[in-house]
């Protein structure tokens, strides 16, 4: 911790010399929620502080965030985070991320991405595993992949997210996802889609989390979405099949919700989204998992 704390004092001094007394400011609380069947909850609560902010798309600054975890119901383990973040743009790509430490190894994530039709997407991302094994032994995992957006018409288009993730021990992850989408009624914005996803881990039941050695699902979902005076409200539903090398078809269910305030000419922000889904992540087969986010900031 004290080494943490010591990082966090000097990147907040080098980050307040380096910007320039004009610049805007920002800052911003982020909330997050989880619990799932196994008796599972995560809790973590974040202090955005940039120095320079612009926009959505173009700040600089620092990010503490608060972790706590309770695997399968035991007791609450807590974890102190500290990141920089950022996020910029030239002419032809934009770029984000949130790079910092635990004090014991780096997490984080960072992406850059070309925003045009045919939109394509490079990124990282490191994190603990959330198990009880996971938290005791520093079990983390580090995902590193592509997405492609392919418009086909004006009303259709195809996704594709292809990956590689790599745990401590031996398992790595290969990850596939397609998400079809064919607009309905433009003018609400409804839309049909078809989400495919599959997995292969190399070392499958390494520890605690969910590693068959291969998983599958299809997942047929049907969308909304609404801008009302700048607000983005959005909610889609999907029931489909899953399985596994060792299991036949089952359910597989998903649920979508994010409220997202405007983003241009606005002295706050606001974004809000909720996630239910019953693909496993621990070793059980049996599975619900319901997740809650937050972001509220003001720029000054």
């Amino acid at each position: 911790m004290r080494r943490l704390a010591r990082v966090v004092a000097v990147a907040a001094a080098w980050l307040a010399l380096s910007q320039s007394a004009d610049a805007a400011r920002y800052v911003g609380v982020e909330g997050f929620y989880s619990s799932d069947a196994d008796g599972t909850q995560i809790a973590k609560t974040g202090l955005d502080l940039d120095y320079s902010h612009t926009d959505s798309e173009h700040y600089f600054g620092l990010s503490l965030e608060k972790a706590r975890f309770e695997p399968f119901g035991q007791s609450w383990v807590e974890n102190d985070r500290a990141y920089f973040r950022f996020a910029d743009s030239d002419a032809s790509w934009k770029w984000n991320g949130r790079i910092g430490s635990d004090g014991h190894t780096v997490l984080g994530s960072a992406d850059i991405f070309k925003d045009v039709a045919h939109r394509q997407e490079y990124f990282i991302e490191r994190e603990i595993v959330e198990t009880p094994v996971g938290l005791e032994k520093g079990i983390y995992s580090t995902f590193v992949g592509t997405a492609y957006d392919m418009p086909i018409n004006d009303r259709n288009s195809l996704a594709t997210v292809v990956g590689v993730q790599d745990f401590t021990g031996r398992n790595v992850r290969l990850q596939y996802r397609e998400n079809f989408v064919h607009v309905l009624v433009p003018d609400w914005g409804i839309s049909v889609q078809l989400r495919l996803r599959a997995f292969h881990d190399s070392v499958p039941h390494e520890y605690d989390y969910f590693s068959p050695r291969w998983y599958a699902e299809a997942i047929p979902s049907v969308q909304l979405r609404r801008f009302v005076s700048g607000w983005r409200y959005a909610i889609a539903a999907g029931y489909g099949q899953q399985r596994t090398d060792v299991t036949g078809w089952r359910a597989a269910r998903r649920l979508e919700a994010s409220v997202t305030g405007p983003k241009d000419g606005h002295v706050w922000s606001f974004q809000t989204a909720f996630t239910y889904t019953n693909t496993p992540i621990n070793s059980g087969l049996t599975y619900d998992y319901k997740q809650l986010t937050l972001t509220l900031g003001r720029s000054f």
